[in-house]
């Protein structure tokens, strides 16, 4: 009886004991399978959805800012330099006087080229008037037809001369507007290479001042002379459209458009160049600058867009995480196009509005269970990749 009474006390011990370890939570007890899916917590990520819209389709290239215009100024005459008129780094317009050059020994020759004119003038004159006196003679026989054709002959000489003259007077005229300088076109003056004072010839090679037209300005550019075929399509359609970037690629600094490509390719490096045209109105573009060029060839409607970073590489290609109901989560291959600020072009495998993974992939399997956090909940993510990776305790 007491070795009974002793089983039983036993047996609700253990009975007890059981109960109390299932609501403490223990497992000791449970099914193997219960275990693992209790043991296996759902994995921290951040995804987004699946956009569907209007995909402008850019091709990228790096260019050198030129301008349209730019000159050296240099004199076409020889003197001493009286005057610069201009100021360094300012803006002209096309025909300010920019310099002026000791004038004195062109205005006498313009004056003696006046004179020549004014004498040969007077000689032809003379002659014309002996030749209209010496015809009614020679008519009724009071000259001889050897006085009539010398005659003739002064007056063709004098009309040589008179040519002569006027030639001789139009280019001491033109060498005497040499002296003042004017600019060309409208731009922007540079760094003053000469001052007052000196004696400047033709053959200075360094001239006066550069001039350069910043408004508007060429950016010259390259690209693979794979992409002709699309470009030349969108200039068949209309005005081809270009946005240009800092050296960064960061900072937009104009809009404009493309001009022209080039009539040849540079087989030793497979692209083409081509020029495009920006109004600057704000002097972002500096000539000699490299800059990033963005072309628009086309528009790719209703297509389907997901952050870069939901799209991993694998042995089979590209594939991201699609998060599906119950926030399971699966792989789907995908076909990719472009990207650019941030978004990759999805060609095929995804649909508009499902949703993606897009960090916290590297603790993902098949069937696994993920928790959305929002952005800026971030950290969580990525503490829970480095500890899976061992580098947190």
């Amino acid at each position: 009886m007491i070795t009974s009474a002793c089983l039983a006390i036993a047996a609700a011990i253990g009975a007890g004991a059981y109960l109390v370890h299932l609501r403490d939570g223990r497992t000791d007890h449970v099914p193997a399978a219960a275990q693992a899916k209790a043991a296996t917590p759902a994995v921290p990520v951040t995804a987004a959805k699946v956009l569907q819209h209007d995909v402008p389709i850019v091709l990228e290239g790096l260019g050198t800012v030129t301008p349209i215009n730019t000159a050296t100024i240099r004199t076409q005459v020889q003197g001493t330099l009286d005057s610069v008129d201009f100021v360094e780094g300012k803006q002209v317009k096309r025909g300010d006087v920019l310099a002026k050059i000791d004038p004195r020994v062109y205005e006498a020759q313009v004056d003696q080229a006046e004179a020549a004119l004014a004498r040969d003038e007077a000689s032809l004159k003379n002659a014309r008037t002996n030749l209209s006196r010496t015809q009614p003679l020679a008519n009724r026989g009071f000259a001889t037809q050897q006085l009539l054709d010398t005659q003739n002959s002064l007056v063709s000489q004098g009309e040589g001369t008179v040519a002569l003259d006027k030639a001789a007077l139009e280019a001491a005229q033109t060498q005497l507007s040499f002296t003042t300088i004017t600019a060309p076109f409208d731009g922007v003056t540079g760094i003053r290479r000469i001052d007052p004072g000196n004696i400047v010839q033709p053959s200075d090679l360094n001239g006066l001042v550069v001039l350069t037209q910043l408004q508007p300005i060429a950016v010259i550019f390259t690209l693979p002379s794979a992409d002709i075929p699309r470009v030349q399509q969108a200039l068949a359609s209309g005005m081809v459209s270009v946005d240009v970037y800092d050296a960064k690629d960061q900072q937009k600094l104009d809009h404009g458009s493309l001009m022209l490509i080039d009539n040849q390719v540079d087989s030793s490096t497979g692209t083409v160049r081509l020029k495009a045209s920006f109004p600057n109105a704000g002097r972002m573009l500096w000539p000699g600058n490299f800059v990033n060029v963005h072309l628009t060839v086309a528009v790719s409607h209703n297509a389907l867009t997901v952050p870069l970073t939901a799209v991993l590489q694998g042995p089979s290609g590209a594939f991201a995480y699609v998060v599906g109901p119950n926030n399971v989560v699966s792989v789907r291959n995908v076909t990719t196009g472009q990207s650019r600020e941030g978004q990759v072009l999805i060609e095929q495998g995804l649909a508009a509005g499902e949703t993606v993974v897009t960090a916290g992939q590297y603790r993902l399997s098949p069937g696994a269970t993920a928790e959305i956090v929002p952005d800026d909940k971030k950290d969580l993510v990525q503490n829970a990749t480095t500890a899976s990776a061992g580098m947190l305790p």
